[in-house]
C-alpha cells in the first residue's frame, strides 16, 4: 500500500460533529464521514488555493464536469451530456429540492425503509405524504418489496426515492432489480430521486454499481441522480455535489426550486472536487481494500456476539447491526455508557437496530468490537 489507513489522525477539538457529539471517554461511530486525511492531490489542491490568498466568486472550473462526465461513462457505463449536470453545495439540498417539485400537499413520495433519514426529513417539509414500505429479508440480503410497493402505490403517489448504494442497509440493488422498478415507476408516472452518494464505495467485488437512470431512455427522462465525491474521498465537509438529469423540463424546474436558496459551491468545494475525481484513484483504490478488511474482521466478530445480527454489505463503510434487548434510553444511550457512539436504527425507521461506521483505523474497530462484546455479554 501507498497510503497508510493505519495511521491514527487526531480528530478531537477540531469542531467535528462526528467527534465532538460524545464524551471524550465514547469512541464515535455514527455519522458518516472517515477518518482518514483526504487524498495528498486534494490537500495539495487546496493548500494552493490558499497560498493564492484571493477568495472571490468562482465559477466551476470545465474541466470538472468533462472529469465528471469521463468518470461515469468508466466506471459506471453511463453516457451523460454536460448540459445535464447541475452543480450544488450538497447532496441533501438536492434531495429537498427533487421533492419541491411535486407541487401539493396531498402528493406523496414513497421510499423503502429503513433509509437514510433525510428522505423522511425531506417529504416531511413539503409537506408531503410518505409512503414507507419496509425492505424483506432474504437469506443474507435486504430487498425491495415490490408486492407491497403496488399495494401502497396510489394516483396521489408522484415520485420514488431511491437509495443505490443503500444507507443504511448496504445494497447495491442489481439490474433485474432497477429494471422492476424502473417499470413499476413508469407503469405509474412516478418520478424517481436516486441518491448514489455510495456508489464508488463497492466492497465486494463481484457487484457493479448500476445508475438507475442508464437502464433506458425512458427511465433516464424520469429521474433525478445525485451524486458526490465527498464520502468515497472524505471532503464531506466542503459541500460539492451535482443533480444529472437528462429532462430538460425537469432540469429547469430543479434549477428553479433551488434559485436564490441554494449558494454555488465554493473555491475550496470545486478544486477538491476536481483533484479527487483526477487524481484520486489509486488512493480510492486503496481504501477498498482497507475497508474490506475492516468489513470482514466486523462482519465475523460482530456475528459471535450473542443478540447481534449483521448481514455482509455489497457497499459503503455503514455497518446496519441488529440487536435483541431493550435498553432504557435507547441502543444509542446505553452502547454510549459503554463507550461507543453508533446512531440509533429509530433515526432510519429501522427500530432495534444501530448504525456503526467502519470508515476509521482498524485499531477503532478493534476497539468497538471489545465493547460491543462487553455491552452484549
Amino acid at each position: 500500500m501507498h497510503y497508510n489507513f493505519d495511521e491514527p489522525v487526531i480528530r478531537k477539538n477540531t469542531n467535528s460533529f462526528k467527534w465532538d457529539k460524545f464524551d471524550k471517554s465514547v469512541l464515535p461511530m455514527w455519522i458518516a464521514d472517515m477518518d482518514f486525511q483526504s487524498p495528498p492531490e486534494v490537500q495539495t489542491a487546496l493548500q494552493q488555493l490558499v497560498n493564492h490568498g484571493v477568495f472571490g466568486y468562482t465559477h466551476e472550473p470545465a474541466e470538472l464536469i468533462e472529469v465528471v462526465i469521463d468518470r461515469l461513462e468508466k466506471l459506471h457505463n453511463w453516457k451523460v451530456k454536460k448540459e445535464w449536470i447541475v452543480l450544488l453545495p450538497g447532496l441533501v439540498p438536492g434531495i429537498h429540492a427533487s421533492t419541491q417539485l411535486l407541487g401539493g400537499e396531498f402528493n406523496s413520495v414513497m421510499t423503502s425503509t429503513p433509509v437514510y433519514y433525510p428522505f423522511m426529513q425531506a417529504a416531511d417539509s413539503g409537506p408531503r405524504q410518505l409512503q414507507a414500505v419496509q425492505f424483506l429479508k432474504k437469506g443474507n440480503k435486504w430487498a425491495m418489496d415490490f408486492d407491497e410497493m403496488k399495494a401502497k402505490a396510489t394516483l396521489d403517489t408522484k415520485m420514488y426515492l431511491l437509495c443505490n448504494p443503500h444507507n443504511p442497509n448496504g445494497r447495491v440493488f442489481s439490474r433485474t432489480e432497477l429494471e422492476e422498478l424502473a417499470s413499476f415507476c413508469l407503469e405509474r408516472d412516478l418520478l424517481i430521486m436516486s441518491d448514489e452518494i455510495h456508489c464508488d464505495l463497492i466492497l465486494d467485488e463481484s457487484k457493479s454499481h448500476i445508475s438507475i437512470a442508464s437502464i433506458s431512455p425512458e427511465i433516464a427522462d424520469k429521474t433525478i441522480t445525485l451524486l458526490a465525491p465527498s464520502k468515497t474521498f472524505n471532503i464531506a465537509g466542503l459541500g460539492c455535489s451535482m443533480a444529472v438529469i437528462p429532462n430538460l423540463e425537469l432540469r429547469n424546474a430543479f434549477r428553479k426550486a433551488t434559485y436564490g436558496i441554494l449558494p454555488h459551491p465554493t473555491a475550496f468545494a470545486y478544486e477538491a472536487a476536481l483533484a479527487a475525481y483526477k487524481y484520486g484513484e489509486e488512493w480510492r483504490k486503496e481504501l477498498i481494500a482497507y475497508l474490506k478488511q475492516n468489513h470482514d474482521f466486523l462482519l465475523e466478530e460482530v456475528n459471535k456476539i450473542k443478540g447481534l445480527e449483521m448481514l455482509p454489505l455489497d457497499a459503503t463503510y455503514l455497518a446496519w447491526i441488529k440487536y435483541e434487548g431493550n435498553f432504557e434510553g435507547g441502543i444509542e444511550k446505553y452502547l454510549a455508557s459503554h463507550g461507543l457512539g453508533v446512531s440509533p436504527g429509530e433515526q432510519f425507521a429501522g427500530d432495534g437496530f444501530f448504525r456503526l461506521n467502519f470508515g476509521t483505523q482498524k485499531a477503532n474497530v478493534e476497539q468497538a468490537v471489545e465493547i460491543l462484546k462487553k455491552a452484549f455479554a
